[in-house]
């Protein structure tokens, strides 16, 4: 038995980063785990400066997510300040060194977006975190800074309703959570995958691995490194002999 803190996640639009290169920020399907970290974070009060919090939530969350509907794909772009490209100018390492530049220019940045995604997240903690489950639980009820799902655009439309739970299993604890009322119907004949980082008490036989790129590094230079996530799409065994 272990114990879990399960929430939802609902908005009419998120944004999960993924990999991004030049003019193009793509979303993924399904949250991310710097997104995840960076909601727990905000709801503790911890300031995105403060890397030595930040890494002890980091090392300390682990999580599980039950997709249930990825939501539409969606498009849109915005103007985003940049230095003229300068062969001789010296190299630029962080978004502000960009903007103390002395002349400034103009591009089209495209952002992506998920229309209406709904999935349920469990969370579990390493022996030894500072923090418990209730007072997680007690944090995303009462949070500290304002909570949004990536991007300041995305603000929650339902309360994440986070409850603590004791199962065998990760799955368990993601299929027992009772999802609100109002959102039953994002539920209703859904075929939901499930995310998860690699662990023994999953529950579930992987359909396969793949390594995502949300790993956060430091917050404040905006760095991750790739890490595993195991998969598991409807239709397979879902058991996993314990």
């Amino acid at each position: 038995m272990r114990d879990y803190l399960v929430f939802q996640l609902y908005a009419p639009l998120a944004s999960w980063g993924d990999q991004a290169v030049g003019q193009v920020r793509p979303s993924a399907d399904h949250p991310s785990r710097s997104a995840l970290l960076g909601l727990m974070a905000a709801a503790l009060g911890i300031d995105r400066a403060d890397e030595q919090q930040q890494l002890q939530l980091n090392e300390s969350c682990h999580f599980g997510i039950k997709l249930y509907t990825p939501g539409l794909a969606m498009r849109d772009f915005h103007t985003a300040q940049v230095p003229p490209s300068n062969k001789k100018t010296k190299h630029l390492y962080t978004r502000r060194d960009e903007l103390n530049e002395a002349k400034i220019g103009t591009i089209l940045s495209f952002r992506s977006y998920r229309q209406d995604s709904f999935s349920v997240v469990a969370l579990w903690l390493e022996a030894g975190c500072k923090h418990t489950l209730p007072e997680l639980s007690q944090a995303l009820s009462q949070p500290h800074y304002h909570l949004y799902l990536g991007r300041k655009a995305c603000p929650l439309a339902v309360p994440l309703n986070s409850m603590l739970a004791r199962c065998e299993s990760m799955k368990q604890a993601l299929d027992n959570y009772l999802v609100a009322t109002e959102l039953t119907s994002l539920v209703a004949k859904q075929q939901p995958r499930y995310y998860w980082e690699p662990n023994d008490h999953s529950g579930l036989k992987e359909t396969f691995r793949t390594s995502r790129y949300d790993q956060p590094i430091s917050r404040q230079r905006w760095q991750f490194a790739s890490r595993d996530e195991a998969v598991f799409l409807a239709g397979e065994d879902q058991h996993v002999s314990q």
